[in-house]
């Protein structure tokens, strides 16, 4: 469940990221953007710059549902307790490792 919330937030970013970057540009620094002067940019139009807006904001309050989503399935799978009400003193399950003896040399090789 976990999984498939996690890449319907991640398509969410995504078709964001590229909702945002088709809207024109209200800044004219450096003359830069889509403001002024002739030329049409992909989408023009009033209506077009509506439609943007809102598939912005419905695309990020579906954003925000699945973080909200996402954070509340991460606390519900974690342990309560932390590392200073642990006990200390329980051993620990590995072994310990076993001094390795060193190989025999070789016998020299016959020329």
């Amino acid at each position: 469940m976990t999984t498939v919330i996690l890449v319907i937030h991640l398509l969410l970013a995504i078709a964001m990221i590229a909702t945002v970057l088709l809207q024109r540009s209200e800044g004219g620094a450096l003359g830069m953007g889509g403001g002024g002067g002739g030329g049409g940019g992909f989408m023009t139009g009033r209506s077009a710059a509506n439609m943007l807006t809102r598939t912005t904001a419905i695309l990020a309050g579906c954003f925000m549902v699945t973080s909200l989503v996402l954070s509340i399935l991460a606390s519900n799978s974690r342990t309560t307790g932390n590392l200073l009400d642990q006990d200390a003193t329980q051993p620990v399950a590995s072994e310990p490792v076993k001094p390795v003896e060193p190989a025999s040399p070789a016998a020299p090789l016959a020329k």
